[in-house]
């Protein structure tokens, strides 16, 4: 039996992905690999040499990614800080550019016992549960509307509770309703959201337009339909010092600042850039 090279193997994957279009094509081949093997990512460059029926079920998969299925459906699961929650059909995609907002939301967490979390349009739970990885202590509230993502969250929630993680509270409701959650009124530390907010029309990549469900994506004509309640609602649920984190499209790095600049009873209004620079979440404290 010949054996091959993997990092041609590699190469040549990565070209074809690159020819379809796919934004990242050396890092999904080398992502596909390792699912292949059954090994992390880091550890491809110790195996040289692999069988060819290794490389017939690499072709297949990236063959299946070249159609512009997203990798983390193929993958089975997509990772947020030190954790990963399984992800499919159905569920919003998490994307890297989240877990920037997620560890400011840690780090406003520090020197705070006991803290209250809600975690709006919750989609997979990814920022609900991998919150709640990284504060045993921390009541984490997780809002979502949709059941099919709900699905999700509970799958990934069960899977966190089995790793040992502190349960997370799970709520099926809308982001838009003026009464969700009463009784936290005042009671938050910290709010963080990553709703729809891309305006109705936009292009979009295939693997957004048609595998993330539409409602998780776009929000109205400018974007913001989802977000101006998520403002309110973070206005009435933190507690004087608290804080909020609203990701947003990169068009908005000025409309999401004004929003929560607009609350009398919001202060600090930040926003905050992705790696790439561009602006991604924005930020506020209650007064107090």
């Amino acid at each position: 039996m010949n054996r091959q090279p993997l990092r041609l193997a590699i190469s040549e994957a990565a070209k074809i992905l690159a020819e379809a279009g796919v934004d990242s094509p050396r890092v999904d081949a080398e992502f596909l690999a390792a699912h292949v093997l059954g090994v992390e990512r880091g550890r491809l460059p110790l195996i040289p040499l692999v069988d060819p029926s290794v490389i017939d079920q690499l072709h297949k998969l990236v063959r299946t990614r070249a159609s512009r299925i997203p990798l983390q459906h193929i993958l089975g699961w997509a990772p947020m800080g030190a954790i990963t929650v399984e992800v499919g059909p159905g569920v919003f995609v998490p994307r890297p550019e989240t877990e920037l907002l997620m560890e400011w939301g840690l780090k406003a967490l520090v020197g705070v016992s006991s803290p209250v979390v809600v975690d709006l349009c919750t989609g997979t739970g990814a920022l609900a549960l991998s919150i709640a990885a990284a504060r045993p202590d921390a009541v984490v509230h997780a809002v979502e509307i949709d059941p099919q993502a709900l699905a999700w969250t509970r799958r990934n929630a069960e899977a966190r509770i089995a790793a040992g993680d502190t349960p997370i509270r799970l709520h099926s409701g809308d982001a838009t309703d003026p009464s969700l959650l009463s009784d936290l009124d005042g009671l938050v530390d910290l709010v963080v959201c990553n709703p729809p907010y891309v305006p109705e029309g936009t292009p979009v990549q295939p693997e957004v337009g048609v595998h993330d469900p539409h409602h998780a994506v776009f929000s109205g004509a400018d974007g913001l339909d989802v977000i101006r309640h998520v403002v309110s609602a973070a206005a009435r649920w933190l507690k004087p010092g608290g804080v909020v984190g609203i990701e947003h499209d990169d068009t908005q790095g000025e409309s999401v600042p004004a929003l929560l600049a607009a609350r009398r009873v919001l202060t600090d209004v930040a926003d905050h850039t992705d790696l790439a620079g561009r602006p991604r979440f924005a930020t506020a404290r209650k007064v107090g």
